[in-house]
């Protein structure tokens, strides 16, 4: 299993640099080249989630992004350190207001909509987005 790590600060002028990294490194692990679209819009609004979940909760920390090239899969993982609020309750310094949420569940729906398979996790100390595509073995030339 290889991974590539990124952490940025969460500015939105490097967002764009996240796409293109994870495009690049899907490509390399055998990701469609037909999905790679999908790919780099994915990242994009995961990234863009998460640089508004920081700069909303004051957090300074980076953005963190994980691209996973493993046996017939690759994942990207998206990891925040912004409070969110759980479900029935409420998370001192969340993400509060009604625009702020209807924000990131547009989001989350933009992703799922371009991922088949993608888990969201979130909690008091941030969030994580998994994204995974399939692979294929790279194909050897006959002579």
């Amino acid at each position: 299993m290889a991974t590539v790590e990124l952490r940025f600060s969460a500015l939105p002028e490097h967002v764009r640099t996240a796409r293109l990294v994870a495009a690049a490194v899907a490509r390399r692990a055998g990701v469609d080249e037909a999905v790679l679209d999908e790919v780099r819009l994915a990242v994009g609004e995961a990234c863009s989630r998460a640089v508004g979940l920081h700069q909303s909760s004051g957090v300074t920390a980076p953005v963190k992004v994980a691209l996973i090239e493993e046996e017939k899969q690759f994942s990207i993982e998206v990891g925040d350190e912004a409070p969110h609020a759980t479900p029935g309750g409420d998370t001192p310094g969340a993400v509060e207001g009604e625009a702020e949420i209807e924000e990131d569940e547009m989001g989350l729906a933009v992703i799922s909509g371009l991922v088949d398979d993608v888990e969201v996790t979130t909690g008091q100390n941030g969030g994580l987005i998994r994204m995974t595509w399939p692979t294929t073995p790279p194909t050897t030339a006959l002579v």
